[in-house]
């Protein structure tokens, strides 16, 4: 179970009533005590899968330019990589 924190930030919105029937069903459907900690819950689950998507997302991009990066770039390879390649062509030969 998460920790109480001091929760004093508010927010406020307007929904439809259509909207706040399906919300209020749900809730009810969910188990959720209270209509603000289905709503909370809700919204927290879906900013912390959109964050994980963009984070995800993001590493994948520094990947992609540092593997670009090192193909394509005219440096030449270090000592350890050049030793390496060696020992890799003298067994697979």
């Amino acid at each position: 179970m998460e920790a109480q924190l001091n929760k004093d930030e508010r927010i406020e919105l307007r929904v439809s009533a259509t909207d706040k029937r399906i919300f209020r069903k749900a809730q009810k459907l969910s188990g959720d005590k209270s209509f603000s900690s289905f709503i909370v819950r809700i919204v927290k689950e879906k900013a912390e899968e959109i964050v994980a998507k963009n984070d995800k997302i993001i590493a994948t991009e520094k990947d992609r330019q540092m593997f670009f990066d090192a193909v394509f770039s005219n440096t030449k390879p270090n000592r350890n990589l050049a030793e390496a390649a060696k020992r890799y062509k003298a067994i697979n030969s």
